[in-house]
């Protein structure tokens, strides 16, 4: 999966991000540990539950359905994971993604943070920017209609 088709960035670039993320990472997760407990770690550090998928594993899924929109059952297939852990590596990893924002090409040091930062660069740089939707269509659930039943037909 880490193939830039799916992923959308090149190998060494995965490893640039995967070492800047890995330390927010984890000294984000030790800090809520550290607010949840109400003090310092009464165990030894790496001693507790371990997670179902590796911060690398985890960085690439959330990368993954961001860029092609897997759902979290076919990413779970992928990684031999639940789609619940896949949901939770995903719910990690987007704020520290989002957080870092998107570096510029050919500008180093900018970032676009957040959307008005993306139209305020545009606009800068006179870019014009194409909105791509998708259409997702769902069927519309069955009413229930007291006194009348699903199948039933009138003699």
């Amino acid at each position: 999966m880490s193939h830039p088709a799916f992923c959308g960035i090149s190998g060494p670039h995965l490893g640039e991000l995967a070492a800047e993320l890995g330390a927010r990472c984890e000294a984000r997760c030790e800090s809520a540990r550290h607010e949840r407990r109400g003090g310092v770690r009464l165990r030894e550090a790496g001693d507790g539950p371990k997670y179902g998928l590796v911060f690398v594993d985890r960085l690439l899924a959330t990368l993954v359905h961001l860029r092609t929109g897997l759902t979290y059952e076919a990413l779970g297939v992928i990684y031999e994971a639940g789609s619940s852990t896949i949901s939770r590596a995903i719910c990690e990893m987007r704020p520290l993604l989002a957080a870092r924002g998107f570096a510029v090409p050919d500008r180093p040091g900018v970032r676009l943070r957040t959307l008005e930062d993306v139209f305020a660069y545009a606009e800068a740089e006179h870019i014009t920017l194409r909105i791509v939707g998708r259409l997702s269509l769902t069927r519309p659930r069955a009413r229930h209609i007291p006194g009348v039943v699903a199948g039933a037909t009138a003699d």
